[in-house]
């Protein structure tokens, strides 16, 4: 198939541009590079430097295209607090223009990278895609208006849609790792330290009601993340939007995860504890129950390999 990946010169984008390439589909990477990197973009795939508003239009008019997998997205959640005008109108004003251009061009397969943060603060875990959608900040509530607007297009123009939820994504496949230039993820952040970059592992809060006292969250590696993109390619029925979350199904404290790195890079990491961030909630775990009964998608990687990758990543 032509698909278009847009966003595929970012950290996820570029993983699933490098395994649909593998896969011997015709890829189009559309990007700006606000956040991404043109190295990033696989051999074998199109880079076209671009807004959605502005490059998708002409680019999806050539025709032939079969389906958009959409990554293009700005997603610091405390950016979007500060800032929530930017994110309204790079989210899901950007997200607008890609989908009349879609409806335009006569191409309705869709596969959208949402996120679990559409969920807010859940009442219970690990997280169903039946559960109240009520986002904390900016940046769940654009993804979650970006999710409610192609259900419509699904209702109104027989767009074929998936949308898929998820929390952490670590590790790397090759060369496509996770190069953010403001860094706010765990992983990559603890792995500052033995690089040198850092002194120490921050540590937000250690009397929470969990087993070690620290935040338990859901962490996926970023090739199983791919994998479930693929499928949901697949299993997109026009008239239909799908939702799929995405979980390890029970997650990894923040002390467990400093202690992998510990372990995979053989550094003593040191980790220094500090209060609370607020709004930071105890346990975030995301049910993956529906697509791996659906789809057959699975975990494959465990938080090792996520380290161990994201490891030798930071090392190149």
């Amino acid at each position: 198939m032509k698909l278009l990946v847009t966003g595929g010169a970012g950290y996820i984008g570029s993983v699933v541009a490098a395994l649909l390439v593998e896969a011997g589909h015709e890829v189009v990477v559309l990007d700006d590079l606000s956040v991404g990197h043109a190295d990033a973009v696989p051999d074998g795939a199109r880079f076209v430097l671009g807004t959605l508003r502005e490059a998708a239009p002409p680019l999806l008019d050539e025709g032939g295209f079969e389906a958009v997998l959409h990554f293009a997205a700005k997603s610091q959640v405390g950016e979007s607090v500060r800032h929530p005008e930017l994110y309204w109108d790079r989210n899901l004003g950007e997200s607008l223009a890609l989908f009349d251009a879609m409806r335009r061009s006569g191409v309705g397969r869709i596969v959208f990278s949402s996120t679990a943060a559409v969920y807010g603060e859940p009442e219970s875990t690990p997280i169903l895609e039946t559960d109240p959608a009520r986002p904390t900040n900016p940046y769940g509530e654009t993804k979650l208006a970006i999710d409610v607007t192609l259900a419509e297009y699904a209702r109104l123009h027989g767009f074929a849609g998936v949308s898929l939820r998820y929390f952490n994504v670590a590790g790397s496949y090759g060369r496509y790792g996770e190069r953010h230039l403001v860094e706010t993820h765990l992983v990559p952040n603890v792995l500052k330290v033995p690089s040198g970059e850092a002194e120490h592992a921050s540590v937000f809060g250690e009397d929470y009601p969990t087993a070690d006292g620290t935040c338990v969250r859901d962490f996926i590696h970023v090739v199983d993340l791919g994998r479930a993109h693929l499928l949901a390619l697949d299993a997109a029925v026009p008239g239909a939007h799908k939702v799929y979350n995405l979980g390890s199904g029970s997650g990894y404290s923040v002390r467990q995860v400093i202690e992998v790195c510990r372990e995979v890079t053989g550094h003593p990491i040191p980790a220094v504890a500090g209060p609370r961030r607020p709004g930071d909630p105890a346990v975030l775990i995301a049910s993956s129950a529906k697509i791996q009964e659906e789809l057959g998608w699975r975990v494959e990687r465990d938080l090792t390999e996520m380290v161990k990758d994201a490891w030798e990543f930071a090392q190149r």
